[in-house]
């Protein structure tokens, strides 16, 4: 069992294989790092290529924004699909504006799209305090089947659900990036819930 979120030695970052931890250490596992390094072919191997230079050309010095535009065109994606919240239309209208302006052709897609209404999920109606029948549902599996439809070349994830993006990434057949999550309470900035862990979020993470 990995347990590199709790390694105090990171090993891996000197590769000093005294400081990676026996039987627990992904980096010791030879047949696996192997495998990975087979893999990195066609595709594969000009996004791992293509991502390594964006890190070291932007590190510190390019927003998101500035990285999601300079991956795409090293990697030669013109055709970007953006499967966006509603609730994040205003930002993704920019978002979209700035791409375009970089000569990147866009196609976005809204989770609301097919006006389903969640009656059609079957849930219970008992549930009704945190389900309303009538409610249009978010609909990411129809996001990925229609950028698949438009063949697109990269999918750009902006501010979908917890769940409604892993049937996002499950059904799309392009390769995607994740531009923002969404987190109501946090302004969709999951991670200062994080740096609270020990503060003002304690209580409510460890009770």
């Amino acid at each position: 069992m990995s347990i590199c979120a709790k390694c105090g030695t990171r090993g891996c970052l000197s590769k000093d294989i005294n400081k990676m931890p026996k039987n627990l250490c992904p980096s010791r596992k030879d047949h696996l790092q192997e495998e990975a390094k087979e893999l990195h072919v066609g595709d594969d191997l000009n996004i791992a290529i293509q991502s390594a230079l964006v890190e070291a050309e932007g590190n510190t010095n390019w927003t998101r924004v500035q990285e999601v535009i300079e991956f795409a065109k090293k990697c030669g994606f013109k055709r970007l699909g953006l499967a966006f919240c509603t609730g994040l239309h205003e930002e993704a209208k920019t978002f979209v504006k700035i791409l375009e302006h970089h000569g990147l052709e866009v196609v976005s897609v809204v989770c609301k799209n097919g006006a389903i209404l969640k009656g059609f999920l079957g849930i219970p109606q008992e549930e009704k305090e945190v389900y309303v029948k009538n409610d249009i549902m978010c609909n990411p599996i129809g996001q990925a089947l229609l950028l698949n439809e438009e063949e697109t070349d990269l999918n750009i994830l902006f501010g979908l659900c917890v769940g409604h993006d892993t049937l996002f990434i499950k059904h799309s057949e392009a390769p995607i990036t994740v531009f923002a999550v969404k987190d109501r309470v946090l302004c969709h900035n999951p991670v200062a819930a994080l740096y609270q862990a020990d503060g003002y979020y304690k209580k409510k993470f460890f009770k």
